[in-house]
């Protein structure tokens, strides 16, 4: 190996790299090959934990084989232990000179913490009842240069730990529980959605119009077709293009990204889950919402009242339903239903310290403000927030008794949202208004506007049948399930400042 230019290593790490060294003199390869396993360590526990050291002599199961990293190791003499870690957990493994060989004993004793090594043997429990492997085989397969953390102390800086996710999984038995439980939740979501009819598509990540939502977009460049595209912050328009195309029920589950701020309930590139459905309203999307997460709340909850952090959630169906403007009233007192002019609503924000920005020009705008500066935090059970105001539901069908709101609902619960849905606007005429709503915003400094779609508006016109749709944000919806506090956490790789920033 010429390691001229490489980086400078420790005491602990030249000790290893003299090892690597050994290894290859004595023909092992430092960085071995492909092997077969017949288990791992969860199969073995199940299938022979029941039985007693006795039961297990007598059977003498010999042909068992399985590979792992080394966690801890004890050696003295002519024998020794350690445990091997593989995804399902850890085993101990019993290694003997006498029924491994010289060779493989002296690979053994120079094994270190992190090593990565397959074994074959037979079953057996220790005089202290732990099931472990008796070593027949031992083979060296990949060497650990970096020591792993102190186990006492493990990896507990939490940025260090997001950084470098793969040694977090290593040492940090419960993360990796908790990333099979976010596959777990997609999975069982994605099986949700097919079994009731609904067919899985994918739509475009670089699309040349930021639309679908208000969310400020990342820019790239194409620079064969000499164009600026943006990542997506919604497939929503383009799903809807498949509705008018003759699909009935299409869902897509993706990677969105949108240019705002980090926090333990953002991150720019989060999942969601968009689905659309012809013929149904904004009340069939509530229910299919509420059976969906009941289903999983049950699963990973067992209980329809659950804890979230220091929340007490209680999730007893039917869930509550109630109008934005209503839930205004009832936390604040203040009526929007009441306000008249533009100038009525700003004078209630400053009396109740409700910061505006200069785009927020309808009584609509200022409604929604109220409602998220002093309402959304209060709400802890499961609750349907609907009849959003127009002037902030771009997309979504007018009511037919107040066209001021929108037959649309958010889902909250824990004091966040985890659900946006809405009977969807198919006037081409209406639609285009809106979107010209949107220009007159971004020009007065609503970075998050959408632009105007004229292939959509196009598309329109051709005909959308009366649909609902919904967006899912997966993430929080993991937290939720998992209780986890940050939305980091339940990433595997969350974008993180440059480490010598602050």
């Amino acid at each position: 190996m010429k390691l001229k230019n490489y980086r400078k290593f420790n005491e602990q790490e030249t000790n290893r790299i003299n090892k690597l060294k050994n290894l290859g003199e004595r023909n092992i390869d430092p960085y071995g090959h492909a092997v077969k396993r017949t288990e791992n360590s969860e199969k073995l526990k199940t299938m022979f934990d029941r039985y007693s050291k006795e039961e297990l002599t007598e059977l003498n199961i010999t042909t068992k084989s399985l590979a792992g990293r080394i966690m801890t190791k004890r050696a003295k003499g002519k024998a020794g232990f350690l445990n091997i870690q593989d995804q399902q957990g850890q085993i101990q493994i019993y290694v003997r000179r006498d029924t491994v060989g010289e060779e493989d004993f002296t690979v053994f004793s120079d094994s270190d913490l992190g090593d990565i090594i397959w074994v074959q043997g037979s079953i057996i429990k220790t005089n202290t009842g732990e099931l472990s492997i008796k070593a027949v085989k031992f083979r060296h397969l990949v060497k650990c240069i970096s020591p792993l953390p102190d186990k006492y102390h493990g990896l507990v800086d939490v940025e260090e730990k997001q950084r470098k996710r793969y040694l977090d999984l290593i040492v940090n038995p419960g993360v990796k529980e908790l990333f099979i439980a976010r596959s777990k939740v997609i999975q069982t979501a994605r099986n949700y959605f097919i079994d009731d009819g609904y067919l899985e598509v994918e739509t475009p990540i670089l699309q040349p119009i930021a639309g679908g939502a208000t969310a400020k977009p990342f820019i790239t460049e194409h620079n064969v077709l000499k164009m600026s595209l943006y990542l997506r912050i919604a497939p929503e328009l383009y799903l809807k293009r498949l509705l008018i195309g003759g699909f009935d029920k299409v869902f897509e589950i993706g990677r969105l990204f949108r240019n705002e701020g980090i926090s333990i309930k953002h991150n720019p590139e989060f999942t969601s889950i968009e689905a659309y459905c012809a013929y149904g309203d904004y009340n069939d999307a509530m229910n299919l919402v509420e059976n969906l997460f009941m289903k999983l709340i049950k699963e990973f909850h067992k209980n329809t009242i659950f804890k979230y952090q220091d929340l007490e959630i209680n999730a007893t169906t039917p869930w509550k339903k109630i109008k934005q403007s209503e839930l205004i009233e009832q936390i604040t007192g203040v009526n929007f239903e009441k306000v008249k002019t533009f100038e009525q609503a700003v004078a209630l924000a400053k009396k109740h310290n409700v910061e505006l920005q200069n785009y927020q020009n309808t009584i609509g705008h200022i409604q929604n403000e109220f409602f998220e500066k002093k309402v959304e935090h209060t709400i802890v059970n499961p609750t349907f927030v609907t009849q959003l105001p127009s002037a902030v539901s771009t997309l979504s069908l007018q009511n037919k008794d107040n066209p001021d709101c929108t037959d649309r609902f958010e889902l909250f619960l824990g004091g966040r949202e985890y659900v946006n849905g809405f009977s969807e606007q198919n006037s081409s005429f209406v639609q285009y208004e809106k979107f010209e709503e949107q220009i007159v915003e971004k020009n007065k400094g609503n970075s998050e506007a959408v632009d105007m779609d004229h292939d959509y508006i196009n598309a329109l016109e051709y005909g959308l049948p009366p649909a609902f749709g919904i967006g899912i944000g997966v993430d929080r919806l993991i937290m939720l399930l998992t209780n986890t506090r940050s939305i980091r956490e339940i990433i595997l790789f969350p974008h993180a400042r440059k480490k010598n920033e602050k």
